[in-house]
């Protein structure tokens, strides 16, 4: 929670914005110190707000806020390391998103391990007219990932990243296996 900073010095004291004539007012210069006391967080996270909203360097309860604007998961259970990751890659993961390669991706940050993709969607070109079409009627990706402890790995929260991840029309197989 923000708030007050017992002591916090102002970079930008109220008192020396005052024309000179009422430098030198006791009662002036104790109210304003007042108000800079109150004010020098406000000043202090506006002078940081880059810092702030940088994944990289916010602080942790803003990362959460921070993951909520790129539209990703940042939940608290994870490491915070993870989270900071998650959060930062976000933008270039979205211009990815519903390739093979943004899938591997998603998959690799959620379990340190980089799975295996088959799919069975496919391009080709022909000159010769009635030629057969590649893939096949529905596509369909088989993720083989290859972990350590396969019972570490939460299936559920997985299954549901993947089927956010690739394209409404495209069907998935998880299969995870010990390594």
């Amino acid at each position: 929670m923000r708030g007050t900073v017992e002591g916090l010095p102002t970079a930008h004291p109220l008192v020396y914005r005052l024309p000179g004539v009422y430098l030198g007012h006791p009662f002036l210069e104790g109210f304003l110190a007042g108000l800079d006391e109150v004010l020098a967080p406000v000043l202090l996270t506006l002078d940081n707000l880059p810092a702030h909203l940088d994944p990289r360097t916010a602080p942790e309860d803003l990362l959460a806020w921070v993951a909520r604007w790129v539209a990703v998961e940042a939940d608290a259970d994870r490491p915070l390391a993870q989270r900071r990751a998650v959060v930062a890659d976000a933008v270039a993961r979205h211009q990815r998103r519903g390739t093979a390669r943004a899938l591997a991706e998603v998959v690799r940050v959620e379990t340190g391990v980089v799975p295996e993709l088959t799919e069975t969607g496919g391009t080709k070109w022909s000159t010769d007219p009635g030629e057969s079409l590649p893939g096949e009627a529905r596509p369909w990706v088989r993720i083989e990932l290859r972990v350590p402890d396969p019972a570490a790995v939460d299936r559920g929260r997985l299954e549901r990243l993947i089927t956010a991840e690739i394209p409404a029309h495209v069907g998935f197989t998880l299969e995870i296996e010990a390594s």
